[in-house]
């Protein structure tokens, strides 16, 4: 597990794609997975250092709450190690043929 987790919620998957883009594009993390929560509230989740975990949240709650509606927004300093095991598995990329 990394230093920080860090997590938005948002209501819709668009909504969602933005700010996980936007995470990405802000800082050196890494998104761990995404989960639907229901009711069309999805949560993606990102891993990091810590200061990097915030900058990546903060600008994914901007980026999306410019297309959509952010629930909620929440980062983790030094989660705990077992928490890595109720979160989302990582999927292996995509093989290219």
């Amino acid at each position: 597990m990394a230093q920080a987790l860090g997590m938005i919620e948002c209501k819709g998957l668009v909504c969602l794609i933005e700010a996980s883009d936007a995470a990405l594009k802000t800082a050196s993390v890494q998104m761990v997975g995404w989960d639907k929560v229901g009711s069309g509230m999805v949560t993606t989740f990102i891993t990091g250092d810590v200061g990097a975990v915030k900058s990546a949240i903060d600008a994914a709650a901007e980026a999306a709450g410019k297309i959509g509606e952010v629930l909620a927004v929440h980062v983790i300093a030094r989660p705990h190690e077992e928490l890595a095991n109720v979160l989302p598995k990582a999927k292996a990329a995509a093989v290219k043929k």
